[in-house]
């Protein structure tokens, strides 16, 4: 069997050894202490699954009280296919970001919890801020990638995301 990839360097000559791995070592390479070619494992960053955000108006309670602080965890899979079996969206697939959002996040001002209820009732403009958020912390940061036009060769972005949650 032939190898594709260069093999690593030899730690005796520093060249790139061309034997199969089936044969067996020269004097010198029998005679060269192993090195660990393997390098030191890296630590491992934690994953962070909850993001702070700021709407920006604000959801007004039934008492009056402006909830503008909140947080969103990253969305599962069920997350976004529970909602899909809602009849809510089965009727209206607009209503998919309501039920989404109010499955994502965990917190808002001082409220004991966020459904869907709470969400429906929020101003357009913190609808809109809460989907472009929800897109950016499911998508690592970014909705957008890099590319190059193949014709002219000018680098542009394109976005990646659907038009509505839960599509990509």
């Amino acid at each position: 069997m032939r190898r594709t990839a260069p093999r690593p360097a030899s730690p005796v000559t520093g060249a790139a050894s061309d034997r199969d791995p089936g044969t067996s070592a020269g004097p010198a390479e029998a005679a060269a202490p192993a090195q660990s070619t393997a390098a030191a494992p890296e630590p491992q960053q934690k994953l962070r699954t909850e993001f702070e955000f700021e709407l920006p108006r604000g959801y007004v309670d039934d008492a009056g009280t402006v909830h503008r602080h909140g947080v969103m965890r990253l969305a599962t899979a069920r997350d976004e296919l529970v909602p899909l079996r809602d009849v809510r969206v089965q009727e209206n697939p607009a209503y998919l970001s309501v039920v989404l959002l109010s499955r994502v996040i965990t917190r808002l001002g001082t409220l004991p919890s966020v459904h869907d209820g709470v969400v429906d009732g929020m101003f357009a403009s913190d609808l809109a801020f809460l989907q472009d958020f929800y897109r950016q912390v499911n998508a690592e940061g970014h909705t957008r990638a890099g590319v190059t036009c193949p014709h002219c060769e000018q680098p542009f972005e394109v976005e990646l995301g659907g038009s509505r949650l839960g599509e990509s």
